[in-house]
């Protein structure tokens, strides 16, 4: 099925949250031209979606911990019934992916 979805999408930005810098967690990101996509978990699997027309506010918060590990996290506010608030945790290059989002 993964093989399915990579055809179907056209992928701007992939990446997953990070623990001290290391791609080693169970939550993956991704990001299309009309969509922001997060799956969690390893045995149950949770996929969420935002279109990005709903994306009403984007923030970045960088901590010092997450600034030398070359990480950090993007606040989406949305007004998306379902999920009007995503925090995209520990991923690299945060600015580069708030601009992609903005």
């Amino acid at each position: 099925m993964k093989k399915d979805r990579d055809a179907i999408f056209t992928y701007l930005w992939k990446d997953r949250k990070r623990i001290l810098g290391m791609p080693i967690s169970f939550t993956k990101y991704a990001l299309t031209e009309d969509r922001l996509f997060e799956r969690t978990g390893f045995l149950n699997l949770k996929y969420e979606e935002i279109l990005l027309y709903r994306i009403r506010d984007i923030s970045l918060r960088l901590s010092l911990g997450q600034r030398l590990f070359g990480v950090g996290t993007i606040m989406v506010h949305s007004s998306d019934q379902s999920r009007p608030h995503m925090e995209i945790k520990r991923v690299k290059r945060p600015m580069e992916v708030k601009e992609l989002l903005h």
